[in-house]
């Protein structure tokens, strides 16, 4: 196949798709990464010599499930969880290798899927597939969330062709998961798309249990819709506004947008309604309060994060991150079990910079 074909693209695209691509290496390994969107062609896409990498398209959001489900599909749908990780594609190219949600690999989770996953027996039955895993735990280098595991593993949610991005049918996927024994999302079955209620409840389960929503997608896996719970808009208010000045405004309204309708959906009563604020307006205020205070006290400000592995993956993840443009602080650094434990901080020098400026008298232009 000729690489305009490769690509999707007419022939004269080419050169324009070729120059969208950010060059970078892998231990030696020469491969180019698309940071963007373009012509069609989904963030994330890698190229290896010959060889694509699909990136992972992006999913929409309904934020009215009646009507919007039924508008949405025309036919059963599966409701899997969805996890709050980082998304991550595993395709052998070579060797098996972990792409970020970016396309840059990474070592530390290349390293955790080849330990945790049976990436050789997948790979050898599957050669063309990639897997797209959601990793997921308080040892996380890119997300803090918290997750019922002991450190960070991988949640199996979809498997596509690697060229073409086309999707497995959601049972069948689940069934090849299940005897390479890969960990997957939790289950809710199948519905139809006018049985919202049935989608309610899972939603209202996983909020209770403070989970991020669900996935809904038709069975052959070709049409995905999310959904996302008060729990993970309260938790991603509460991370962003600790650092009030590094997350957009977009970020913070589509949040508040979909509690507003969210609102109007679930809840029957003006209690609900004003407990649901309640906790909305403490998980805005308070922690913009205690980051505020900790600059006034010359702490460091930030995401904190713990690793852990031996002293190569640690390494490399360190340097990883900082040739991403990341401001690192190590906090603590030591060895359990044969394994080296590093605590960082991703420093925010934005929110503190600004807080310190407000601190000093500063003004603001609005």
């Amino acid at each position: 196949m000729d690489e305009a074909s490769l690509f999707g693209v007419e022939p004269e695209e080419l050169s324009a798709v070729r120059s969208a691509f950010t060059e970078a290496t892998y231990r030696g390994l020469e491969y180019a990464y698309l940071g963007s969107p373009t012509r069609g062609i989904e963030r994330g896409t890698v190229r290896i010599a010959d060889t694509l990498v699909r990136g992972y398209p992006s999913t929409p959001r309904v934020l009215m499930l009646d009507p919007g489900v039924p508008t949405f599909f025309d036919g059963p749908l599966a409701i899997e969880e969805k996890l709050n990780g980082y998304n991550v594609r595993i395709a052998h190219v070579g060797e098996p290798l972990a792409f970020t949600r970016s396309g840059r690999i990474c070592p530390y989770t290349t390293r955790i899927a080849r330990e945790q996953l049976n990436l050789q027996a997948f790979f050898a039955a599957h050669p063309d597939r990639m897997l797209c895993a959601e990793f997921v735990g308080p040892e996380n280098p890119y997300t803090p969330h918290e997750y019922d595991v002991d450190s960070l593993e991988p949640r199996v949610f979809d498997v596509r062709h690697r060229e073409t991005g086309r999707p497995m049918p959601v049972k069948q996927r689940r069934a090849i998961a299940e005897r390479f024994d890969f960990p997957q999302p939790d289950w809710f079955g199948v519905v139809d798309p006018g049985d919202i209620e049935s989608i309610r409840e899972a939603i209202t389960e996983l909020d209770a249990r403070g989970r991020e929503g669900i996935v809904m997608q038709s069975m052959d896996g070709r049409d995905l819709l999310k959904y996302t719970t008060a729990a993970t808009h309260r938790q991603d208010l509460e991370s962003a506004f600790a650092l009030p000045f590094d997350y957009g405004q977009e970020f913070l309204f589509s949040r508040l947008i979909r509690e507003g309708f969210q609102a109007v959906e679930f809840d029957a009563d003006e209690t609900a309604i004003r407990e649901r604020a309640h906790g909305l307006g403490e998980a805005i205020l308070e922690p913009m309060v205690e980051t505020i205070r900790a600059v006034e006290a010359g702490e460091t400000v930030g995401e904190r994060h713990t690793v852990r592995g031996s002293d190569s993956a640690v390494g490399e993840l360190l340097i990883h991150l900082e040739e991403q443009g990341l401001s690192i602080e190590i906090e603590a650094d030591r060895r359990q079990g044969g394994e080296r434990i590093v605590e960082f901080v991703k420093i925010s020098n934005t929110t503190r910079d600004k807080i310190e400026h407000f601190l000093a008298g500063g003004t603001i232009d609005q």
